[in-house]
């Protein structure tokens, strides 16, 4: 909840000349609406409302949430900002210079329609699968995300601004805009990849970070998590996602340490502690780059057993993931089909554990 009111105020000081806030909130019972109410109260002369129920379009709850505040808004480019992100000053304005670059500039062939930012993740809950995840997130999720975006120039995760222009606007007779995503888990991605793909408009990556509060997660929530989204991306890039144990540190070292010591004679157990103590230092400098600060020394043992846990479990949660399709996402069953789309299944028998569910 801190999280929440704090990007409120931000989002109502912002020094732009015209805009508007939205809050979006499926039901009337939802713990933020009085934190919202009472920020709106605190800036009389921003235009903001609250927007509450829902309208099911599809299987995703979020999109269903937003339907309703997206064709509502007034404005033609949408920053759309979930409750527990929350961003530096000026986000806003340098994410829409990317959009709308001046003439001075040299500008792309293709013009940019999506900016996106790196998710930075924060546990202040302490809870081990939170630790855990804030690892994954800040390391290799951030690695492969500005590699990628750096060496390709075509992300297709793009969750922070999508400005989708008027004349794409959700025609009430024919299911176009945001609410063909209402089918899909990963609606950032299919919403990137219809942007990129389809209207041949490209993305940019921010300078600023999506700074994320994870709530109370154990491992076992952890496990499940990636369980989920290996699952559903291999619906989407199976190629990729078969060859994705290549880009861990421990399959990668052990691979490596095998050719080493039969070309060469290197011991194996000298090249994994080299290896692996190098692959540690980048990522400590991924983190801290994203960060902007040196990770504090009261956090640094914590934060590399996190990480050490992470490595460990990288490959049995991809093995886990690869064997079967159904996920649960928000307490529901889904089983994931083809490029990704979902569809709800029983919610018989729901095993919550470390190896079941």
């Amino acid at each position: 909840m801190p999280t929440y009111t704090r990007t409120l105020s931000l989002l109502s000081r912002k020094n732009i000349p015209n805009y508007e806030i939205i809050l979006s909130v499926a039901d009337e019972e939802d713990q933020a609406l009085p934190v919202a109410r009472d920020v709106i109260s605190k800036y009389p002369n921003v235009a903001a409302r609250i927007i509450i129920g829902e309208e099911v379009v599809g299987v995703n709850p979020k999109v269903n949430n937003l339907i309703r505040s997206y064709r509502e808004a007034t404005h033609d480019i949408l920053w759309v900002i979930d409750s527990g992100v929350s961003v530096a000053p000026g986000t806003l304005a340098r994410s829409v210079d990317l959009l709308e670059p001046s003439t001075s500039t040299n500008l792309p062939k293709r013009r940019v329609a999506l900016v996106h930012h790196v998710p930075f993740a924060s546990s202040p809950e302490g809870f081990l699968g939170s630790i855990v995840e804030e690892a994954f997130l800040n390391t290799n999720h951030a690695k492969m995300y500005l590699a990628i975006n750096t060496c390709i120039h075509r992300i297709l995760r793009g969750w922070e601004i999508k400005p989708l222009s008027t004349e794409n606007a959700i025609d009430q007779d024919c299911p176009r805009g945001l609410a063909v995503f209402g089918k899909f888990l990963a609606e950032d991605n299919m919403i990137a990849s219809a942007l990129w793909h389809e209207l041949d408009i490209r993305h940019d990556l921010s300078c600023d970070v999506a700074h994320n509060a994870i709530g109370k997660m154990s491992l076992s929530d952890y496990v499940w998590r990636r369980v989920l989204w290996i699952r559903v991306r291999k619906h989407m890039v199976l190629a990729a996602t078969i060859m994705e144990p290549l880009t861990e540190s421990l399959v990668a070292s052990s691979i490596a340490a095998a050719c080493l010591r039969y070309l060469f004679g290197i011991p194996v157990w000298f090249f994994l502690v080299i290896h692996n103590a190098a692959w540690l230092w980048v990522d400590l400098d991924v983190y801290e780059s994203l960060a902007g600060r040196p990770l504090a020394a009261d956090r640094r043992w914590r934060f590399i057993g996190a990480w050490c846990l992470r490595e460990l479990l990288a490959f049995p949660i991809w093995f886990l993931a690869m064997l079967g399709n159904e996920v649960i996402w928000r307490g529901k069953r889904y089983e994931v089909l083809r490029a990704g789309e979902v569809k709800r299944t029983s919610d018989d028998d729901i095993r919550r554990g470390l190896f079941t569910r």
